[in-house]
């Protein structure tokens, strides 16, 4: 009989973690994952990338169960293309947290994915894509951001670090959205208590796979209650000053198969 591997699920980050700048995986990173599929164990991408914009790389990864996107907001189920969960962001609640936010530093720049497997990204005049490879819509003012239902908006600005951005959103906005930075120039408001943790969680549940089995991969700080929820959390050599000084281990960069590095130590071949 196989041995029980130590780990039961596998959660994984996409940009600056599984994915290289190309938002490409590499072959020695797609070998870790069938190791882990062989094992037995489960892979799960967790992202914040909505739905819409996570269907190819799962058809690279050969994913026909579950993801979490969106920043936790929704549970996608890639083998019947339908959200099994999903969580909104009021529409009158994100502006008028804009508006506090424009009240501390000025003016933003806002874009919105819109909810369900076929919402759009829709950016406003003067803000400009973090991944200019992702499709987005540009809207001719901020209003017609609002047209319909969304699951987060995304924040720019002109002269202010993503750190700084989202201290200060953190401190205007309060407990109106949870405020994530998941990359550069990716600064995001989603509903309230809502985090990659709690879209994480309730896909383990629908896995009966409990938290001290699962083994998570990030770089960024919305990775951190990732972190928290998992037994074990392993963060990239370049990820961000506060997601590692909570993990557990730190591996090699996403362009140097970091992630592969660990699995292959922790599922090894026959």
């Amino acid at each position: 009989m196989a041995p029980t591997p130590a780990y039961a699920l596998i959660a994984t980050d996409l940009d600056g973690t599984l994915l290289r700048g190309d938002d490409t995986v590499s072959d020695r990173s797609l070998a870790a994952l069938a190791r882990v599929a062989k094992a037995g164990a489960r892979h799960l991408v967790v992202t914040g990338r909505p739905a819409p914009r996570v269907r190819p790389l799962l058809a690279d990864l050969g994913c026909a169960g579950l993801a979490v996107c969106g920043q936790g907001a929704q549970v996608y189920d890639a083998g019947t293309d339908r959200l099994l969960w999903s969580v909104r962001l009021d529409r009158e609640l994100a502006e008028t947290a804009l508006g506090k936010i424009e009240a501390e530093v000025g003016q933003v720049y806002a874009a919105v994915d819109q909810d369900g497997v076929d919402g759009l990204t829709l950016i406003e005049p003067g803000y400009r894509m973090p991944h200019p490879t992702l499709p987005a819509v540009r809207v001719g003012r901020r209003d017609d951001l609002w047209t319909e239902p969304i699951s987060k908006v995304l924040l720019r600005h002109a002269t202010l670090s993503d750190d700084e951005l989202a201290a200060v959103a953190r401190a205007a906005v309060g407990s109106l959205a949870t405020v994530t930075m998941s990359g550069p120039g990716t600064v995001e408001l989603q509903p309230s208590g809502v985090t990659k943790a709690t879209g994480l969680a309730l896909a383990a549940e629908r896995l009966g796979i409990c938290a001290d089995r699962a083994l998570a991969f990030g770089d960024m700080p919305n990775d951190i209650p990732m972190f928290d929820w998992a037994a074990r959390g392993v963060a990239m050599a370049d990820a961000h000053p506060e997601l590692k000084a909570v993990a557990d281990e730190i591996t090699l960069s996403n362009e140097d198969d970091g992630v592969a590095v660990v699995l292959e130590r922790l599922f090894p071949t026959d």
